[in-house]
């Protein structure tokens, strides 16, 4: 066999194990119904799953869980974040194959992905591709909220419905993205897994939740004039597109078109930067944010709120 057969062969060997089919179903009067399905990822072996937050929106709680040597699981919603659109389920029992997770920084384009999962229902699907392109954007709600999830994951790997939820591995078998959306015949998008979204899987498991601290503003990125850009050592800041009415944005005075070029210190390159300096841990707290305004930098006082999900 070629080497790319052997590559694929053995991610398949190595993580179908580890990829679950998800039945999802409600208690009505009478009974159960079906609420649709999709796929999981074993990620400890004490039943901690990773998947995505729709595939179990529809669920009051309860999700059955069957692997490829027939063995079946209940397993609980341990946490969902709909703003990332993953979901922590925990399985019954133990002694589960575990998946490896990888860094999905790490990836380039072109190179080698495996996608498995279960579409249309049918349980340990393997299909191959390669990463067609990084830094993409998608956009999710919840009920109350809205957000871009930033350095999405665009593959060829073939994906249909029931591969949400599933896994994207590289060639060594570790996961580094978990499918979300199929958004074309040969276009399918994954949740990265990097440094941001182990922060939510390991608040999801701890606390069922992850906060986020709101500012109230839209933007997105701009390069920063040539001479802000030498004094700053970096090329790009967040613009301010749209000022949210009385967020804390608002009450610090910052308006569209200011150019956000830090917080606390910390670099502000892009949506992404800002979004993970945006923890939890800021709310309610007093923080500095460095703007470029009429090519002058300046700092503004604000207190971020918690974002409502």
């Amino acid at each position: 066999m070629d080497a790319y057969s052997r590559a694929v062969i053995g991610v398949a060997e190595r993580l179908t194990p580890s990829v679950a089919n998800l039945r999802i179903s409600r208690r009505v009067r009478g009974g159960r119904v079906v609420a649709g399905g999709g796929s999981g990822v074993v990620v400890t072996p004490d039943g901690f799953m990773l998947t995505s937050a729709h595939v179990v929106a529809a669920s009051d709680g309860t999700v059955r869980a069957s692997f490829v040597d027939g063995s079946e699981v209940e397993a609980k919603v341990v946490g969902t974040d709909p703003l990332s659109d993953l979901a922590v389920l925990r399985a019954d029992g133990g002694g589960l194959a575990a998946a490896d997770l990888g860094d999905a920084e790490s990836l380039r384009v072109g190179q080698l992905v495996v996608a498995i999962g279960n579409p249309n229902g049918f349980a340990g699907s393997v299909t191959a591709g390669v990463v067609s392109a990084l830094g993409r954007s998608l956009p999710v709600r919840s009920r109350a909220a809205g957000r871009i999830v930033e350095n999405v994951i665009q593959t060829d790997a073939a994906l249909n419905p029931g591969n949400s939820g599933g896994a994207l591995a590289d060639g060594t078998g570790c996961v580094i993205g978990i499918n979300t959306a199929v958004a074309g015949v040969g276009l399918g998008l994954a949740v990265p897994i990097n440094e941001t979204t182990r922060k939510i899987i390991g608040a999801l498991m701890s606390e069922g939740r992850f906060r986020r601290s709101y500012l109230g503003i839209a933007g997105g990125s701009r390069p920063l004039p040539p001479r802000l850009a030498r004094q700053l050592g970096r090329v790009e800041g967040v613009e301010v597109v749209e000022v949210v009415e009385r967020s804390p944005a608002a009450k610090a005075g910052l308006r569209a078109e200011d150019l956000i070029v830090d917080l606390n210190g910390e670099p502000v390159q892009g949506v992404d930067d800002l979004q993970r300096l945006m923890a939890g841990e800021l709310i309610g707290i007093k923080v500095v944010v460095s703007t470029v305004r009429e090519g002058r930098l300046q700092s503004v006082e604000l207190v971020p709120v918690e974002l409502a999900v």
